[in-house]
């Protein structure tokens, strides 16, 4: 049997094949990113992760995607190489806190995984977000925002796409 870490979480300890890890990368994202969104808010999240996945300028699997971003060596383990703390693409993934499953949510833990599935497995759907790559909370107004073609707003986020 295999125990794997995905994006900082272990994993069921069962063997595990390539779809499988990108299903839990992808659902991870979902969840982390836009657990309080609609359901379309959380398909736009997979959309702008497999979009990434699919544009050249970004890494060739959806793990990479999630954990894009710099990476330092590791004081514990010098070896290793961590994220830098508040650097990374997407911001669950190194923002110091537990990215762990939490035991009270499983309803939208199923949900996402659902949804990471779906949007894995069933290539004729719609992306909801028009080619999108980039997203950010309609609170702030990040810099790289004024580079990038606006394709569409759900719930609190806005999306965008290269131009």
């Amino acid at each position: 049997m295999l125990s794997l870490t995905l994006c900082g979480n272990p994993a069921p300890a069962q063997q595990l094949n390539d779809h499988d890890i990108e299903i839990t990368c992808l659902a991870q994202n979902i969840y982390w990113e836009a657990r309080n969104q609609s359901v379309l808010g959380q398909y736009a999240v997979a959309y702008v992760t497999v979009n990434r996945v699919n544009d050249t300028r970004f890494p060739n699997t959806i793990c990479e995607v999630v954990q894009q971003g710099p990476k330092r060596k590791s004081w514990k383990f010098p070896f290793n190489l961590v994220p830098i703390k508040n650097r990374c693409h997407f911001s669950w993934f190194c923002d110091g806190l537990s990215d762990e499953w939490p035991d009270y949510d499983t309803t939208a833990i199923n949900l996402a995984y659902d949804i990471a599935y779906d949007v894995i497995y069933h290539e004729k759907q719609f992306d909801v977000t028009l080619g999108a790559t980039h997203y950010h909370a309609d609170y702030v107004q990040p810099d790289w925002a004024e580079t990038k073609e606006k394709t569409v707003e759900i719930d609190d986020h806005i999306f965008y796409k290269w131009n």
